[in-house]
């Protein structure tokens, strides 16, 4: 695994988006892993600021999202009203789990389905959970898992309830599972403040176990991860 040490939140969201900046300018078909929370919003205002100003196309990305929650829409509505909007990918090439599908079973077959049809993903980015989580893969996920249905921790759903303040909070997700992101080309995970260092910490020097899903990623032959300063802090400690 590749770090790259950075600042603060910002020039971590700048370098990221300057690597999939690199990507999309170099490729003549990109497939796009892409993920959602606070931490990869800054990488999106630089993806969009980039595409309209030096008016950079984006039609040749597709994209593929890791994770939506079940009986809710709230991940697609977070990329369109921070990315979609502002940048002319086709909606039929911009992909997320369906939450509210009738049948979650099916969905989740229908998503990997989906991604195999594509090619597979070429930059899959990632965000990582307090607890180590990777998608929405709790601790004690099978690190062979495909997209499926899982019923969220108590330190996740605590992590994520600011954004259900007005609206019941759902408790279960649907995520692309570890294998599924293990078959990404190359892997981009993005991680700032200091609730995430014990799991940058874990992923960097502890050893590969299934109650940190990220540790996973130590497998993986081309990973990337950009840290802030808070993110590296038991990571310093011990250099």
């Amino acid at each position: 695994m590749k770090l790259i040490a950075v600042s603060d939140e910002e020039e971590l969201s700048r370098i990221a988006a300057e690597i999939l900046i690199s990507k999309i300018k170099t490729s003549d078909r990109l497939v796009l892993g892409l993920a959602t929370g606070k931490t990869p919003l800054g990488m999106y205002r630089y993806l969009s600021k980039y595409s309209i100003e030096s008016k950079q196309s984006y039609d040749h990305v597709h994209t593929v999202n890791l994770d939506e929650y079940v009986g809710s829409q709230a991940y697609h509505t977070y990329m369109k009203e921070h990315f979609f909007q502002y940048v002319d990918i086709p909606s039929e090439q911009t992909h997320l789990p369906n939450g509210e599908a009738d049948s979650l079973t099916v969905e989740c077959k229908s998503y990997e389905d989906i991604i195999s049809n594509l090619g597979g993903i070429d930059l899959q980015v990632l965000g990582i959970g307090e607890n180590g989580h990777i998608g929405f893969n709790e601790p004690g996920t099978n690190f062979d898992s495909r997209t499926h249905v899982v019923q969220l921790t108590e330190s996740t759903l605590s992590a994520n309830a600011k954004y259900f303040i007005d609206t019941n909070q759902p408790k279960k997700a649907i995520t692309m599972g570890i294998g599924t992101i293990l078959e990404s080309k190359e892997i981009l995970l993005l991680a700032v403040g200091e609730r995430k260092a014990n799991a940058v910490k874990e992923l960097f020097k502890g050893s590969i176990n299934k109650d940190i899903p990220a540790t996973a990623l130590k497998v993986h032959p081309n990973v990337t991860v950009l840290a802030d300063k808070g993110a590296r802090s038991l990571l310093d400690k011990e250099s």
